[in-house]
């Protein structure tokens, strides 16, 4: 699914602009289809996943549809000219309707993976390390992809994945051992958090996480026009390729941290405080391309910089939430958090993109990546910790009967 999502970033805006000509308004309306799938996607199939059982698995069956129907919608992506021929339909809502199936499928397998994560490891310690772990191999695919992007081209890396996409998402499954049921969290046998504080604290975490996304999307969709118009680099090929080794070293900073240094980290100082450290890094990695990615070598740096906090953002806030929500409703909550994902691309998309293509000077795409982080920051700062030693009594406790 990250090596999915990683092809979608890396070669989406590219084929857009290069291919079919598009604008940025117009690529920016394409790349709104993904997160309207997030929307009707992880809610619906998170709340699905929690009450059903087929196929041997509660979450199972459904990364084997996302990871299916992903694979064919790549190879739609190669064909946006014959479909648009064939159907008599305009390019761009051709394009709109792969990039939905696109981000549907992609959405569909990405709740329930980590959703089953949850699901097989208790509160605290082990479950951090499920997410990082998740991460880790996550973000080493996406690395593969911007790599093979960068050196192969966009084409050979969308082909390529076809087949990755397709294998990766149909096999791991089968050696995991999903739970027939699952257990409510023990949030509703301790007296030290309230329910009515969690839920506070949930929209505390999804506004703080929706700010960050705010900032990231911006960055994934416009990059490409960054390096263009702002950089200077004229020659799509040469552009395309220097946003991916970009995206190469944000994800190579991103699948390295989370077990090097986030989860060690955490373990002593808690993983809030270790996400707004993050946050407040991918800001000042916005601002510093903003007065100084002219050129990419620069570029390459301020992105290894931004990328201490893509590597919280995709390990971190999983943790952080699932410690204050019902267990036995893991999916649900799991997709209502990812609006806090795709309600900011969707901002981005519809009408951060039109802001984009009317400003003169394009660096207005960093000056919206660094606020939006700064706010994140200082919302983050707002969640409430809890305390490790709680998280270890969590962990070590077990609970018999109903009370």
């Amino acid at each position: 699914m990250g090596f999915a999502l990683s092809v979608q970033i890396s070669a989406l805006s590219w084929i857009l602009s290069t291919e079919h000509n598009l604008d940025i308004h117009q690529v920016g309306l394409v790349w709104a289809a993904g997160p309207i799938a997030g929307i009707v996607g992880q809610v619906i199939i998170g709340f699905i996943s929690d009450k059903t059982w087929f196929w041997g698995g509660r979450r199972r069956p459904f990364i084997w549809i996302g990871g299916t129907l992903a694979s064919l919608s790549l190879v739609a992506l190669t064909q946006l000219g014959t479909l648009s021929h064939s159907t008599g339909f305009d390019i761009m809502w051709v394009a709109i309707a792969v990039a939905l199936t696109l981000d549907l499928s992609i959405n569909i397998g990405f709740n329930p993976t980590r959703s089953v994560i949850a699901d097989v490891t208790p509160e605290g310690e082990k479950r951090t390390r499920g997410y990082t772990l998740m991460q880790t191999i996550s973000g080493a695919f996406g690395v593969l992809a911007y790599g093979i992007g960068a050196y192969f081209g966009n084409y050979e890396l969308i082909f390529f994945a076809v087949g990755l996409v397709l294998v990766f998402s149909l096999v791991p499954p089968l050696f995991i051992t999903e739970p027939p049921a699952l257990a409510a969290t023990s949030i509703r046998h301790t007296h030290e958090v309230q329910p009515t504080s969690d839920y506070r604290q949930l929209l505390r975490i999804y506004l703080a996480h929706g700010f960050c996304w705010l900032g990231v999307q911006t960055m994934f969709v416009n990059m490409f026009f960054y390096v263009r118009d702002v950089m200077g680099i004229t020659a799509n090929d040469q552009a395309g390729q220097i946003v991916n080794v970009s995206f190469l070293i944000l994800n190579a900073i991103g699948f390295l941290l989370p077990a090097l240094l986030l989860e060690p980290l955490a373990k002593r100082i808690g993983r809030v405080k270790v996400h707004i450290i993050a946050m407040a890094t991918m800001a000042l990695g916005y601002v510093l391309v903003l007065f100084g990615g002219t050129s990419p070598l620069w570029l390459y740096v301020f992105m290894a910089v931004a990328g201490v906090g893509w590597a919280a953002t995709v390990s971190l806030p999983f943790a952080i939430m699932t410690e204050k929500v019902d267990k036995a409703k893991m999916g649900l909550f799991m997709g209502i958090f990812n609006l806090s994902v795709v309600l900011p691309q969707l901002i981005v998309s519809v009408g951060l993109s039109k802001i984009i293509e009317d400003s003169e000077n394009k660096s207005i795409i960093f000056v919206i990546c660094a606020v939006a982080l700064a706010v994140s920051t200082a919302l983050w700062s707002l969640v409430k910790e809890q305390a490790i030693e709680n998280r270890e009594t969590q962990k070590n406790t077990t609970f018999t009967g109903s009370h």
